[in-house]
């Protein structure tokens, strides 16, 4: 398991004239510094501060109608430079930046989601199964980004990524992952326990079949399960 560097400094995720820079070791704050033109997206809640030249847009996702009955936001809010806008997601993690290229989506557990360049596409997907219809509540749905450009990501605790090869697997509990590759397929296993005083008990736990990326939060904050 690869543990990911803090994503403090700007370096590793500027773009273009898009700066980046993330502050604070226990509720971290990321500062994103817009040229003129530039612009990226958000959930509005987590807007800490803003320059005044910064100008805020709504943008509308597809399948809007699809987006209410899930619970899910129809409208995130649009950053437009010149100017300096700062984030926080108010609770204790890691902010971590994935570059994105065309034709690679990142799949990623919903609500975890910071920012993103406008060249990104933000969509997202059910799960299927009766057991997540059980058991899954809000776990039931995954983001799912694409395109060319940059995604931020807030992870509980401290975000570990892991390469899984060909047809490698792992068993995670539920609310611990964070993020996978598209060609990391997924699904929810049950184990029962044979002995001791939960004998008769059923526990549900994701696996997880390579080939691919799979990043994990070490404070899984008991999220329920998907698949």
């Amino acid at each position: 398991m690869m543990p990911l560097p803090p994503a403090s400094g700007a370096a590793p995720a500027n773009l273009g004239s898009i700066q980046v820079k993330t502050t604070g070791e226990l509720v971290p704050v990321t500062e994103v510094t817009l040229g003129a033109g530039d612009s990226i997206y958000f959930e509005h809640h987590i807007l800490l501060w803003m320059d005044p030249t910064v100008q805020l847009t709504a943008k509308v996702l597809k399948g809007a109608a699809r987006r209410i009955m899930a619970g899910l936001p129809v409208i995130v809010t649009e950053a437009h430079g010149p100017g300096r806008i700062a984030f926080s997601r108010d609770g204790p993690g890691q902010i971590i930046f994935r570059p994105m290229q065309p034709g690679q989506p990142l799949l990623v557990r919903e609500h975890q989601f910071l920012f993103a360049t406008s060249g990104v596409g933000y969509s997202y997907f059910r799960v299927k199964g009766l057991a997540n219809l059980m058991f899954g509540h809000s776990g039931m749905w995954v983001d799912s980004f694409d395109g060319t450009g940059l995604v931020a990501l807030h992870g509980h605790g401290n975000v570990f990524e892991r390469v899984l090869q060909p047809g490698e697997q792992i068993i995670v509990e539920p609310g611990a992952w964070l993020y996978r590759d598209a060609s990391v397929q997924m699904s929810l296993v049950s184990l029962g326990l044979k002995s001791g005083l939960l004998a008769g008990s059923t526990i549900y736990l994701n696996q997880f079949v390579g080939p691919g990326r799979l990043a994990l939060q070490s404070m899984s904050l008991n999220l329920p399960s998907a698949e």
